[in-house]
């Protein structure tokens, strides 16, 4: 009997609960684990199953492990707060349980993430002869797979990757994002970096953009980043000369961060008010709107992708493979956003790869290490097909 231990009561994480449901041939039981009991419970009552719950502090490497002792379970699912990676990962070694997540480790005292602090667990995993999977979602995640199917199927060498990230939805909010503020804050104010030529190249934040035409949404303007996944895929794709990862934002939306940065209203380190240290983006969370309540008016679509160029047989080829999922289609399923879904169905898939034992291993992984093509298969038949194209250009 397959049991699932899922981390986090967020949007992810109720997405991540409603779709191992759907799937009791091989979740057969489902233990929905977040510090604020009271949201599992409410996640548990939308559920076609039946599902226990728990309360846990996931910052706490110790109660994380006696609740693994207390449930048992086959899998540790991790889609809390990408702060907690490494205490949950301790945790998993403390009880030899295989763990899974979707977001690099960040350390909350800094704006920075990498992947250098977990693939240090490599030996410990190794030697506990368990299986960590790294960044599970679709950015990173399945946009990671996309290449790694691309590299399989299509090309002899992959030269470039523009990862391209299109949210054109509307939820009807002033200001709202659309996974953890305090996360998506720290990530898209950070400098850009792309990699090209064998180094790393920095760019001050939005500084870099470009129009790309997404199918089923249109012309949108996307500015370069950094994302986790570049970092991996560089070590993951040889051949590779230049990666780089674009996300699209309303000017409404820059607008809006541009007057909180200039207030100090994302600043990270902590500020005194009447006597009590209080970090001010952790005040612009409290206040601003839960990702997970964005669903129920969310209009429009994601498209969300890889344009790779490389070669095959000796000839230049473009390649473009991509997921659209619309908003209001995932809240009649699941009564989240598009943006949670096409993280927690990724999510339950690779777990159920896990599983199954179509992915298997002993140490850390990333998941374009694996054979793309069961994942690639389970995507349509779990709400998120994929369509791929070969084209000259995408501007």
């Amino acid at each position: 009997m397959n049991r699932i231990l899922i981390i986090g009561a967020g949007g992810v994480g109720g997405v991540v609960a409603h779709k191992c449901a759907q799937v009791p041939e091989v979740f057969d039981e489902i233990v929905l684990a977040s510090r604020h009991l009271d949201k599992c419970n409410a996640l548990a009552a939308q559920l076609p199953r039946p599902i226990r719950t728990a309360q846990v502090d996931a910052d706490d490497p110790k109660q994380v492990a006696a609740l693994i002792r207390q449930i048992q379970p086959n899998l540790v699912l991790h889609v809390a707060l990408p702060y907690q990676d490494l205490a949950i990962m301790e945790a998993c070694l403390e009880t030899g349980v295989p763990y899974l997540d979707t977001a690099n480790y960040e350390p909350p005292e800094v704006a920075h993430f990498e992947y250098s602090w977990q693939w240090a667990f490599r030996e410990r995993f190794a030697k506990r002869g368990i299986m960590a999977l790294l960044g599970c979602g679709f950015d990173p995640g399945v946009t990671n797979i996309f290449c790694a199917y691309a590299r399989k199927h299509h090309f002899d060498e992959i030269h470039e990757v523009d990862i391209l990230d299109c949210n054109a939805g509307s939820h009807g909010k002033a200001f709202a994002t659309n996974f953890n503020p305090e996360i998506n804050i720290r990530e898209v104010t950070q400098r850009g970096k792309y990699w090209e030529n064998g180094q790393w190249i920095e760019t001050e934040p939005f500084a870099i953009h470009r129009t790309f035409d997404f199918p089923e949404v249109g012309p949108r303007e996307a500015y370069l980043l950094y994302h986790e996944e570049l970092e991996s895929l560089v070590k993951n794709l040889p051949g590779l000369r230049r990666i780089r990862f674009w996300m699209t934002f309303s000017q409404e939306y820059l607008t809006h961060l541009r007057v909180l940065q200039n207030v100090g209203l994302t600043r990270i380190d902590p500020v005194m008010y009447e006597g009590h240290p209080v970090v001010p983006l952790r005040f612009l969370k409290a206040v601003l709107p839960e990702p997970s309540s964005l669903g129920e008016n969310y209009t429009g679509k994601t498209n969300i992708g890889c344009l790779i160029r490389g070669v095959k047989n000796g000839r230049p080829l473009t390649y473009y493979i991509y997921n659209v999922c619309d908003h209001a289609a995932c809240y009649r399923e699941v009564q989240a956003q598009a943006v949670s879904y096409t993280t927690g169905v990724p999510a339950m898939i690779g777990a159920k790869l896990m599983l199954t034992g179509a992915w298997r291993g002993q140490g850390v992984f990333n998941v374009e290490e694996f054979d793309p093509d069961p994942f690639m298969a389970a995507l349509p038949q779990h709400g998120l097909p994929w369509v791929e194209t070969f084209v000259d250009e995408l501007l």
